[in-house]
């Protein structure tokens, strides 16, 4: 939880017991539990062979849970889907947010955070992902790793305990999904993301590869933490006293290198937990994707033949601005041509080499007097860049160019006097992608547009009698059309809508101590339409911490 200073001077922390928090797989009127409006993952006809990799593990310690995996004996593979579940639970009592990861193998299967419970209830929630790409990763045993460090004394008292499971089905048609061949840990070693306290630091591993290596994606996660948690409310640090905020600016990026070359550029989500300033905000529902993050795909195909020489190569990834500290963790997924043994081609063109770092243009307008600070401090970054190569394969030559547009903006406008604090933040992160494919005479183009808007505005007044109410306000979305194009005419579209809001107000005496909140108000909504009339469209809203609306527009 983010520690505010009010303008008397006083430090106030929100206790973690403040907030009630539950989740159920599907929300229900006139409930605290946890609710979101996202879909489940979709399921082909059937039942699956589940396989269990933990039931019921406490975690109320900082060890890490080790367990073993067998693939289903009574189903092989290939799979036509594979979706990983996970139902969790803490105890009532006192506890902060966690975060928690699980890898197979050293590689990441789930990321996310966990709700808070309430002095008097203990939440329960349910999360999915579908690892269908991943599935070559379960074709053998392998080792685990439940990641989830929580302290538990006679001050933190909430328990979670935890059952993951993956369910397979079974490919019932003669099309088998085109899915990845290999896939590896960007970690060479366990114990989870890596730490990133600066922009110095990297989780870098070498990899000597198959020489037939034809596609190459890197899926990244990059989560923000302690100082950095709230990196989207920074500023340049040279005025980061003044407007009591952290610094650095409030632009973060990712930036993938393969042997020291730029190779591809990750955009940083702004993961909110349920901890954040005010805990009230997000009961029972929570910011976009607090549950369960989604990784970055970052598409390095035209380093296909580089990667197939033979020889060691390194991978890298760096966070630009990182100010202690984000966690990060990437897998590396590969398609391998079986009809070669050996992939030729080069890279062709690489226009991140000439930019290696961005380039954020920082603009200050900020206006003091002895008794007020009034005015606005920016952050913008644009890059866009283009990347290519082919390769020669057993089925001909193959060309693929990489272009993307990724847009950064940030502007904070600040008001700071003897009665008022207000920081109003507008943030957004734009990204226009695509990807094309030549062999022979035929052309196959996606297109990726992403979105990720977020306005946040933290409002701390004092009345004359002394009160001060703080007043967070939130809107956040996390935007996304993918089209496919062949040879011109659009084959397939997939647009993804996902949008929350919520709005609480604290009052302390003004002495600062905390006596109430009010006017809780929160929603989501989750739309998506996809291939073959896929429709989902559910909106939720809550009131005072209790689920007051769902509604289905999908049938």
């Amino acid at each position: 939880m983010k520690i505010k200073r009010f303008l008397s001077g006083v430090v106030v922390v929100l206790s973690a017991a403040l907030f009630c928090l539950a989740a159920g797989a599907d929300p229900v009127v006139g409930s605290s539990d946890t609710a979101v409006a996202d879909p489940p993952v979709a399921r082909p006809a059937g039942s699956p062979a589940v396989v269990t990799l933990f039931s019921e593990m406490e975690f109320a310690d900082w060890n890490i849970k080790d367990f073993n995996y067998e693939p289903p004996a009574d189903c092989p593979g290939p799979w036509e889907k594979v979706v990983l579940t996970g139902d969790f639970r803490v105890t009532e009592g006192v506890q902060y947010d966690r975060t928690c990861q699980v890898t197979l193998g050293l590689v990441n299967i789930y990321y996310g955070t966990t709700p808070e419970p309430y002095s008097d209830f203990g939440p329960a929630w349910h999360f999915e992902r579908d690892l269908t790409d991943y599935s070559a990763l379960f074709s053998s045993p392998q080792q685990g790793q439940a990641i989830l460090g929580n302290i538990v004394n006679d001050t933190y008292t909430g328990i979670i305990y935890g059952t993951m499971k993956i369910e397979f089905y079974a490919v019932t048609s003669s099309k088998v999904p085109d899915v990845p061949d290999v896939v590896l840990p960007l970690r060479d070693s366990g114990g989870g993301a890596a730490f990133l306290y600066s922009y110095d630091d990297a989780l870098s591993r070498a990899f000597q590869l198959p020489r037939n290596v034809e596609k190459a994606y890197l899926d990244v996660f990059t989560q923000s933490q302690h100082a950095d948690e709230f990196w989207f409310t920074c500023v340049p640090d040279e005025v980061s006293d003044m407007l009591w905020s952290c610094g650095m600016t409030a632009f973060r990026e990712a930036e993938i290198k393969l042997d020291g070359v730029p190779a591809g550029v990750a955009p940083v989500y702004p993961w909110i937990y349920t901890g954040c300033i005010d805990p009230y905000l997000w009961g029972p529902i929570p910011a976009v994707q607090t549950i369960n993050f989604l990784p970055y795909r970052v598409d390095l195909t035209p380093f296909a033949a580089l990667l197939s020489d033979g020889q060691p190569h390194a991978l890298s990834i760096r966070l630009f601005n990182a100010n202690d500290y984000f966690l990060a963790d990437a897998a590396l997924l590969l398609f391998i041509d079986e009809g070669t043994a050996q992939i030729t081609g080069e890279v062709t063109e690489n226009t991140l080499a000439a930019s290696p770092e961005p380039a954020p243009v920082i603009v200050e307008d900020l206006h003091e007097t002895d008794e007020s600070i009034t005015g606005t401090v920016s952050v913008t970054s644009a890059r866009d860049y283009t990347v290519a190569g082919y390769v020669k394969t057993s089925h001909g030559k193959v060309r693929t160019k990489v272009k993307a547009r990724v847009n950064f903006s940030n502007v904070q406008q600040f008001t700071i006097d003897d009665s008022n604090y207000i920081q109003d933040i507008r943030q957004n992160t734009t990204v226009a992608g695509s990807t094309t494919v030549k062999k022979g005479g035929n052309v196959r183009e996606t297109k990726l547009n992403l979105e990720y808007p977020l306005s946040f505005n933290i409002s701390q007044v004092r009345q004359a009698s002394g009160k001060i109410y703080l007043t967070t306000t939130v809107d956040q979305q996390f935007n996304s059309v993918r089209l496919l194009k062949v040879n011109g005419s659009q084959t397939s579209s997939a647009k993804v809508w996902n949008g929350m809001s919520t709005t609480d107000t604290l009052v302390f005496n003004s002495f600062g101590q905390y006596t109430g909140h009010r006017d809780q108000r929160s929603s989501q909504r989750y739309r998506a339409k996809g291939p073959k009339g896929y429709c989902w469209d559910r909106y939720i809203e809550s009131e005072d911490g209790v689920l007051t609306v769902v509604t289905d527009g999908c049938k």
